[in-house]
């Protein structure tokens, strides 16, 4: 806890060389921001009759976690743009980041030293095709430049960056340092996004940009192993495909009131093991089931995912469905074949305190058959798994209030109720409080 307090005060002492001050400044080359985020979590004692490998303990000390991030876009030449981003992470989720699908914290990563490390998360070159003539004025912000620039284009992007920058975004319901912290809030629970270990791939996206339409498609690396840290990519044996199609102000009445509405069609093929598989192997051996052992290249995940963002004015009200066919082994983010997920945001302007807002979001998500009889028997995941296992939906109720405490720090205390963690119903439920600390320059 010392050295996380020591890195916040340093980086918040140093961080000024990274504000800017662009209201004079019509076009820019380039733009440049900080973010860091601190959040402590602890859960309160819960009953727990049995637990497993991959359970959540009943009783453990808070943990907290840190990241802190600089944002460099820049624009060599027009309609280019190299977006580069540092950062550093570190701290440890509960029960080494085990026992939840719903995990309640999404700045936590499955890593095994809590030690803050640095890493590059993204780096990777946009090129834009105007497609018409109309123009839009672009503020500056995170990986965003100010300029005046084409509002229809098709872009090609190839490097390293998280999937969730441009696909299955929300704007009520899609960033853990901002909004909710649970990762079934973050975005799609059941797309098991390509990604490693601390969420970021590296592949090719093209974006179709008209009017209120857009296109987007992706092609990615994979994790080596599930949930890995190294990536691979092997042609119709180890990759990641995404195709969303998505509209905004489908449902229109004006700038406050609208509906924007996006669906993705998603498939991983990668060395993952098959549920059935590993089962019948148990039986004839009289073992408990392994799907670690029944793993070949080729296999496939395929599935969905459907948003729709509701802007009443100062009332924002979202509704997400995803699913999976969760037939072969979760690969890469969380062990969820079927979610649900609804949720509010309302403005601080509505009490008078215009930067604050207030969320509250309910989750369900579910399994496979085949994933749920894997568990059923004793066979564990990357994630979850008690030893056996009395099925349930996993059920979560998320509230948080982000107080603008001054200029752009902002605190934001957080409350989650988990019913039947880790889809059990003889464990739980598990009451979760955290307090966030966000900082941006």
């Amino acid at each position: 806890m010392k050295k996380i307090f020591i890195i916040i005060v340093s980086v918040l002492f140093t961080g000024n060389i990274f504000s800017q001050d662009t209201s004079q400044l019509a076009e820019k080359k380039y733009s440049l921001h900080w973010q860091a985020t601190f959040i402590p979590q602890y859960h309160f004692k819960f009953n727990s009759p049995y637990t497993g490998t991959n359970s959540l303990l009943p009783d453990e000390p808070i943990k907290p976690s840190i990241t802190t991030t600089i944002f460099l876009n820049y624009k060599p030449f027009k309609n280019t743009y190299v977006v580069f981003n540092p950062e550093m992470t570190g701290g440890k989720g509960f029960s080494q980041t085990l026992g939840l699908a719903g995990f309640p914290n999404g700045e936590i990563y499955r890593v095994g030293d809590p030690a803050p490390h640095p890493y590059i998360a993204r780096l990777y070159v946009e090129h834009r095709f105007p497609l018409s003539i109309r123009k839009e004025k672009v503020e500056d912000d995170e990986n965003q430049i100010q300029e005046t620039t084409n509002k229809d284009y098709l872009s090609v992007l190839l490097g390293k960056f998280s999937l969730a920058d441009f696909f299955d975004e929300s704007e009520i319901s899609n960033d853990p340092r901002t909004q909710f912290l649970n990762w079934a809030l973050m975005g799609s629970g059941a797309w098991d996004y390509p990604a490693n270990t601390r969420g970021y791939t590296m592949g090719f996206v093209t974006q179709f940009i008209y009017h209120d339409y857009h296109l987007r498609a992706a092609l990615t690396t994979v994790p080596i192993e599930a949930n890995g840290p190294e990536l691979q990519f092997i042609w119709n044996k180890a990759m990641g495909m995404v195709v969303e199609f998505g509209k905004k102000n489908l449902l229109y009445k004006n700038d406050q009131i609208h509906t924007d509405f996006s669906i993705g069609i998603t498939q991983n093929i990668a060395h993952m093991g098959n549920y059935a598989l590993a089962i019948n192997n148990a039986l004839a051996t009289f073992t408990t089931p392994d799907v670690t052992s029944t793993r070949a290249y080729g296999r496939t995940k395929t599935g969905f995912y459907i948003n729709f963002d509701n802007h009443f004015n100062k009332v924002h009200y979202y509704i997400n469905y995803s699913w999976s066919d969760g037939k072969n082994e979760s690969w890469a983010f969380t062990e969820i074949d079927r979610s649900f997920t609804t949720g509010l945001r309302f403005d601080g302007s509505i009490w008078k305190r215009k930067q604050d807002h207030f969320g509250i979001a309910y989750v369900n998500n579910g399994l496979s058959d085949e994933h749920k009889n894997y568990l059923s028997t004793g066979g564990y995941g990357f994630l979850i798994g008690d030893g056996k296992l009395n099925y349930g939906h996993e059920q979560i109720l998320e509230t948080y209030y982000s107080w603008n405490v001054w200029k752009k720090i902002f605190i934001s205390p957080d409350y989650q109720l988990a019913v039947n963690p880790a889809y059990n119903k003889d464990r739980g439920p598990v009451h979760i409080i955290s307090l966030r600390l966000h900082v941006e320059l």
